[in-house]
């Protein structure tokens, strides 16, 4: 799940040297069209509710990047971090007045119960979002990869000028990376909702770890975000059983920032 949210974070980062520091927000906003779509009136899972929940996300993130983002590409980079962040205080504050700050869940659980493994009880909800993440990480990882408009992508991730001679339209491909970061975390906030309760301010922490997810694998290295995301989910959870779940963060921090002084590009990301 880590690694799929800060796949979305390090796609918008690679193709455009942008933090988006509302990308957590994001999160929040999909976990509440799950919600919304589980009330009586629609009556859908999260599941269910997946493919509209990716299209109303994709089509949020290009919206962003027409409306706030492509007037601040070449201003310095503090506005864009203000732009950023003033859609983050934005859509928390607009999920607050919508839905008030209380803990809300969706009312249809997909998966319900436990599976026991070698003597340990794994609850069915997390097994279907590790695997739902899985899926969708292996899926865009393929996408660019594999494709042509995935070159495109990381051709104008590479070089925007050069790209450009060869007739790629850079402000198409950085809107399709808006689009991508936010599918992701809509698939990841989609699966999280089965098993965490929804409320504005749950992407704060999330948000959070997806930076260092980002900073600890290598900013803008998807295969760098994959295994930064193992780091962090194995991390926080051994030091939440073998030390005390309080210190979960501590550690996984900890690392993060030793991580960060010893390479402070990341496991995988490249010298400048």
């Amino acid at each position: 799940m880590y690694a799929l949210i800060a796949l979305g974070l390090t796609v918008i980062f690679g193709v455009m040297d942008i933090c988006n520091f509302a990308h957590g927000d994001f999160l929040m906003m999909s976990m509440f069209i799950a919600y919304v779509f589980s009330l009586p009136l629609f009556g859908l899972n999260a599941i269910q509710s997946l493919p509209l929940n990716i299209a109303i996300m994709f089509f949020l993130g290009i919206l962003t990047y027409k409306i706030l983002i492509k007037p601040v590409i070449n201003a310095p980079p503090l506005a864009q971090i203000f732009s950023t962040f003033g859609l983050l205080v934005f859509l928390r504050g607009l999920a607050q007045f919508i839905f008030t700050a209380d803990y809300h869940s969706v009312a249809h659980m997909t998966f319900v119960g436990r599976v026991e493994l070698w003597g340990s009880f794994l609850p069915k909800p997390q097994i279907a979002a590790a695997l739902g993440a899985m899926v969708m990480f292996a899926a865009v990882y393929l996408f660019i990869m594999k494709t042509k408009t995935g070159w495109a992508l990381l051709a104008v991730a590479e070089n925007k000028q050069a790209a450009a001679l060869m007739g790629i339209n850079s402000n198409r491909m950085f809107a399709l990376a808006w689009g991508i970061g936010a599918a992701c975390v809509s698939v990841a906030g989609a699966l999280l909702a089965n098993f965490y309760y929804v409320f504005p301010e749950v992407g704060a922490i999330f948000g959070f770890l997806s930076f260092v997810t980002v900073a600890l694998g290598g900013f803008g290295s998807i295969q760098g975000a994959f295994w930064a995301g193992l780091i962090i989910g194995l991390t926080e959870a051994l030091a939440g059983t073998l030390i005390a779940p309080s210190f979960k963060y501590l550690v996984v921090f900890a690392i993060f920032l030793l991580v960060v002084l010893i390479r402070p590009r990341g496991l995988m990301g490249h010298a400048s």
